[in-house]
């Protein structure tokens, strides 16, 4: 069952406006959101994607339902991972947190630029090109292996890179943050602000981890409207979930070993499907390879969601997360301590 030209115009319409609004909000009223109105947020965001995918099983059947679903919580986990790296950045460039907000839209402004890029350029490749799900798939299993065996040591300083330090070099710049601008007036000269960096290097980090998503998601579907639609919602909320999480980030200690697993069983996924729609002269004379077995969605959909849940109830189990908790409850009460003194 394919969906109605209305359906997919009118949905895209529809998130965009929503995204203009959220961002409309942002650039009026910079602040930090209390735990309640990120809260709110999230749950306003999960519970349009929840009701979107009624829709989809309504218009288009449970097969386009069941894809959307598990694109979308396989994005929204790849989404969390970024917010990892979110917090080392806004933290080595000591971002306001009054500013972060404005930030984190632009990040996402540009991840859905740069996913929209790739999402248009991935489904022309694979409708021309079926071979290109076994470089997919050799792709996403090298890529869980290396998250699977990387234990943090490789997070270089983002201020190192040889882009930023030659950002640095020619382009004029202030020492400090003036707000939230991206220029200001230092000596009488517009100078750029360290923000200018700040969204240099976020822009970066959202077209690494655009190259690791879309391969993982058209291992799932191959319907360009899923994929980016999936990847919309995986984004909307994220910047209130970024104050939500808070310490808990630290907590969810497995959750890069259950991306790995993902990763993993998605890059199989794909290596199978190319091997049943198989078409290069070298491999079985050329032939598709029936034996090979086609993962279902509803299968695809167990796993993405079962691995998600072990490495969350095993993260907040482990002692490490107990740890990760109480240095957190001491920062915050350490915080609310000094500014009841600069209070007085």
């Amino acid at each position: 069952m394919e969906l109605p030209a209305w359906f997919e115009i009118g949905s895209l319409v529809l998130l965009g406006i929503i995204l203009l609004v959220d961002l409309l909000l942002v650039l009026k009223r910079p602040h930090e959101p209390s735990m309640k109105e990120a809260g709110l947020w999230v749950a306003f965001y999960v519970a349009l994607a929840l009701v979107f995918a009624g829709a989809m099983f309504a218009f288009a059947g449970p097969e386009h339902g069941g894809q959307f679903i598990a694109g979308w919580v396989t994005e929204y986990s790849l989404s969390i991972d970024n917010l990892f790296v979110f917090i080392i950045i806004m933290a080595r460039f000591s971002v306001p947190r009054k500013y972060q907000q404005e930030v984190l839209m632009v990040g996402i402004i540009i991840a859905l630029v740069l996913r929209g890029i790739f999402i248009g350029l991935g489904a022309v490749v694979i409708e021309q090109f079926s071979w290109v799900f076994y470089i997919f798939g050799a792709f996403l299993l090298w890529t869980a292996w290396k998250q699977a065996t990387d234990h943090g040591e490789d997070e270089e300083d983002t201020s190192e890179n040889p882009l930023i330090s030659r950002l640095r070099r020619v382009v004029p710049m202030s020492e400090k943050f003036d707000g939230g601008k991206l220029r200001t007036i230092v000596g009488g000269k517009k100078v750029f602000t360290p923000m200018l960096i700040v969204f240099v290097t976020i822009g970066m980090t959202d077209l690494l981890f655009a190259v690791d998503s879309i391969p993982a998601i058209f291992g799932l579907t191959q319907s360009a409207f899923i994929v980016f639609t999936a990847n919309i919602f995986a984004l909307m909320g994220l910047r209130q979930l970024y104050f939500l999480l808070g310490g808990l980030m630290t907590r969810l200690v497995y959750l890069k070993h259950a991306l790995s697993v993902i990763l993993a069983f998605i890059g199989v996924k794909l290596v199978l499907h190319a091997m049943h729609v198989n078409e290069l002269p070298f491999i079985n004379g050329g032939q598709h390879i029936e034996w090979a077995p086609e993962i279902p969605t509803y299968v695809s959909l167990a796993v993405i969601v079962g691995t998600i849940v072990v490495a969350v109830v095993a993260s907040l189990l482990t002692p490490a997360a107990s740890k990760s908790k109480l240095d957190a409850r001491l920062e915050e009460d350490s915080r609310k301590s000094m500014h009841k003194v600069s209070g007085h």
